[in-house]
């Protein structure tokens, strides 16, 4: 998806660091044709507002307006742009802030290039769907298919390994029963599945997320009921 230079696509990159944003729009310029750039965020609504990009990138630090209070204002009146935001620390409450927001990919700072990439594609991906990474589970759960993260009530909840990789499996394959050599393959991959331990990881996972959700066909497996 990120082979040649779409033309397409438009791109707002905001950042208050001249070296960091001029290597963000010099990485930008090997993928997309049309990128739009800030030093800070009330600069980047006028660019927003005159050029309605597709993808935002920004940095959550900023003078005057941050990132996140940047993102609330765009969201008053639009619920469909891509926004990737950007921040120098892994705190649980600008996460949770970024899930509120939807459609939110949140990166930590030193930013890999693959991690990049991969956060633009999932960006493009949506675009192309018209859906959001934040899948509602009920009015209280919602889960975060490109962060892996799971929030109930304002909190974080905490998946083990196997638990995400059985939900994930389930949310990508939502229209449908995953079967159980499916969950093998993808769930226990590095080992042999036993009946019990994948009841055992249902019963775990259905005390974290609403239990009637996941739904059970008799020698077949299991589906997510959204």
């Amino acid at each position: 998806m990120l082979e040649s230079i779409n033309k397409t696509i438009k791109i707002l990159y905001v950042e208050d660091d001249d070296i960091a944003r001029e290597n963000g729009v010099e990485y930008l310029e090997n993928y997309f044709e049309n990128i739009y750039e800030a030093s800070d965020a009330l600069s980047a609504l006028k660019l927003y507002a005159k050029h309605q990009p597709h993808i935002i990138i920004t940095d959550i630090q900023m003078p005057k307006l941050n990132g996140l209070e940047f993102v609330q204002r765009i969201r008053k009146t639009d619920s469909k742009t891509q926004v990737i935001v950007i921040s120098a620390f892994s705190d649980k409450d600008y996460l949770l802030k970024a899930i509120e927001l939807q459609l939110v990919k949140y990166l930590i700072k030193p930013i890999k290039e693959n991690e990049l990439k991969q956060a633009l594609m999932s960006c493009m991906e949506s675009i192309e769907s018209d859906t959001s990474n934040i899948i509602a589970l009920n009015d209280e759960s919602t889960f975060d298919m490109f962060n892996l993260t799971l929030v109930k009530n304002s909190q974080i909840i905490k998946l083990r390994t196997k638990e995400l990789d059985f939900l994930v499996l389930l949310l990508k394959n939502k229209n449908r029963y995953v079967t159980y050599s499916e969950i093998e393959n993808s769930v226990w991959f590095d080992s042999s599945m036993s009946k019990d331990a994948l009841k055992t990881l249902v019963k775990n996972i259905k005390t974290k997320i609403p239990k009637e959700l996941i739904l059970n066909l008799s020698g077949t497996g299991y589906k997510i009921d959204l």
